[in-house]
């Protein structure tokens, strides 16, 4: 379950659904939520925007939850990304890893995150209380940091 979304995130359908999916024979359910925080750079956050290059995007998803069943013993992953505006508090990204037991679980959670901000082509862009800055040269933050 791979998915670019502009509407509010529902992790506990997420949940639900790779549960499901799953049968009964995951002993671990790792769920990562990377939420829209108040602070950066040591400026008042607004809000945020997201914006990717969709197609590739949603590729890239699906490659890193390929790559973490390669690589980890987990039964299911499903990963989830909103675009668009964002208000502080609000979850800009969803990562929930199945497995039998929980190392697997919280290694592949780790990796899909840490790999969703290298490989996959999205890009945000941060709104601070006194005007919008990513950084003293551009607008927009490479990767979802």
């Amino acid at each position: 379950m791979f998915q670019l979304t502009h509407e509010v995130i529902d992790s506990g359908k997420v949940v639900r659904a790779l549960q499901s999916a799953q049968g009964g024979g995951s002993g671990a359910l790792v769920v990562f939520e990377g939420v829209v925080r108040d602070n950066a750079r040591d400026k008042a956050v607004r809000h945020l925007e997201y914006e990717a290059y969709e197609p590739m995007a949603l590729k890239k998803l699906e490659e890193v939850g390929a790559l973490a069943k390669e690589k980890f013993d987990i039964l299911g992953i499903a990963i989830v990304h909103r675009l668009g505006r964002m208000e502080v508090g609000e979850c800009s990204t969803l990562i929930v890893v199945a497995s039998a037991h929980r190392v697997a679980a919280f290694d592949a959670c780790r990796y899909a995150i840490d790999t969703i901000k290298q490989i996959v082509p999205i890009w945000k862009k941060e709104f601070y209380a006194d005007g919008e800055v990513a950084d003293d040269s551009a607008a927009w933050i490479e990767g979802v940091k």
